[in-house]
């Protein structure tokens, strides 16, 4: 059974879906169930991965690499970065030649998480 913002990917296609109601049955592309995305929240690697949040004045900066930013070149890059702020969702999509950071302009909240997906290292999630 699929959960509110999960993250599924085809891995025929490459299709990406978020799930924005979580109650039914698994989901299918490409003839053949997608695959749940598992959010990762260490990363050992030298690289990188797990988006840092920074509180701003007027919202939030997400960078993804607290010390060293994570590569953005065309076959390794940080696809998009999603902040979530209490239950209101922001997404920003990034191309190979951005930096691999985000400035969300929104409301405070105690509640402030941060996801980002790695086209080759999958997804990584951060907490404030």
């Amino acid at each position: 059974m699929t959960k509110k913002l999960e993250i599924y990917k085809c891995e025929v296609c490459g299709n990406m879906v978020e799930v924005l109601k979580g109650e039914g049955a698994p989901l299918v592309c490409c003839g053949q169930k997608m695959t749940l995305l598992e959010e990762q929240t260490a990363d050992s690697s030298t690289e990188k991965h797990v988006p840092f949040i920074e509180e701003l004045e007027d919202g939030y900066r997400v960078r993804v690499g607290e010390s060293q930013n994570h590569p953005m070149v065309e076959k390794h890059y940080i696809q998009w970065i999603e902040l979530t702020v209490g239950n209101k969702v922001y997404r920003q999509e990034l191309t190979h030649t951005d930096k691999p950071e985000a400035v969300f302009k929104v409301e405070k909240s105690e509640n402030v998480t941060a996801r980002e997906y790695c086209n080759l290292h999958g997804l990584w999630k951060g907490n404030l």
